[in-house]
Formats: C-alpha cells, structure tokens, sequence
C-alpha cells in the first residue's frame, strides 16, 4: 500500500502518505463547486510533472557531483472541458546564478534526464506539456 485516502466532507480528502505518515489535504477547485483552499487532485497532477522531474534531475545531478538547490518550478494547469479534464502543463524552470553556466553537456543531460521521468512518461499523449528552461534554453 502506497498512500490512503479519507474523504472529510464539503469536496475535501486527507491524504496519507503510509510509510512515512505524512498527510495533506486536498480541496475542489473554485471553478468545480469548492473553495479552492488546497491543491486540487488535478493540481496534484500539473505539480506532480515538476517534482518527478526535478527529483530525477537532482538524482542525476548528484551522481555528477553537484546539486540542484534552488533550482524552481513554476507550473500552469490548463483545464479542458467536454469532458472535464487536463488538457495542458506549462513548466517554467528557474536557474540560480550558481548553475546557470553549467556546460551544454551536462544542462543536456540533466533535461533529458527530466524530460523522460515516470510521471512525464505515465502523461497522456493528448495531454500538452510545455517546458520553458528559462536560462538552459
């Protein structure tokens, strides 16, 4: 078992993950009758792209001998309707100085590295991804 799910009432769910026990909760967004309060479970999906690749990323890095502090992600969901669903994500990576003169060969592998992570590879081909490398374009 990888996680459990309590559904708490008004479009809310606690969320816990059973190895470790750490939670947290989710609400229905503004535009889908809640109060959005709380990531919603689509929001979940948009931001679960950008931490899968920048935690495959960091593990790359690491093996090459540095580190991947402060390296941020901005994510947009873009929503669909007929039916309701994801229909695109938007990454924005932003650089600190510290890595932003990193050599074409490693900026390469580490984006490919992220490009090919499990959740943007468990992505449905209708669903559209833009990666903005920022200051590694």
């Amino acid at each position: 078992m990888t996680s459990s799910v309590i559904y708490t009432g008004d479009l809310r769910t606690t969320c816990t993950h059973l190895k470790s026990n750490s939670h947290f909760e989710t609400d229905a967004p503004v535009d889908n009758n809640g109060k959005g309060e709380r990531f919603s479970p689509t929001d979940l999906m948009a931001t679960s792209l950008a931490t899968c690749m920048i935690t495959v990323m960091g593990i790359k890095a690491r093996t090459m001998g540095f580190d991947l502090n402060d390296v941020k992600i901005e994510v947009l969901k873009i929503m669909k309707a007929d039916p309701r669903r994801v229909g695109g994500i938007e990454l924005t990576f932003y650089i600190p100085d510290a890595l932003k003169d990193i050599d074409e060969k490693t900026k390469a592998i580490l984006k490919n590295t992220g490009d090919t992570c499990p959740v943007m590879q468990s992505i449905h081909p209708n669903i559209e991804v833009k990666v903005d490398w920022g200051d590694w374009n």
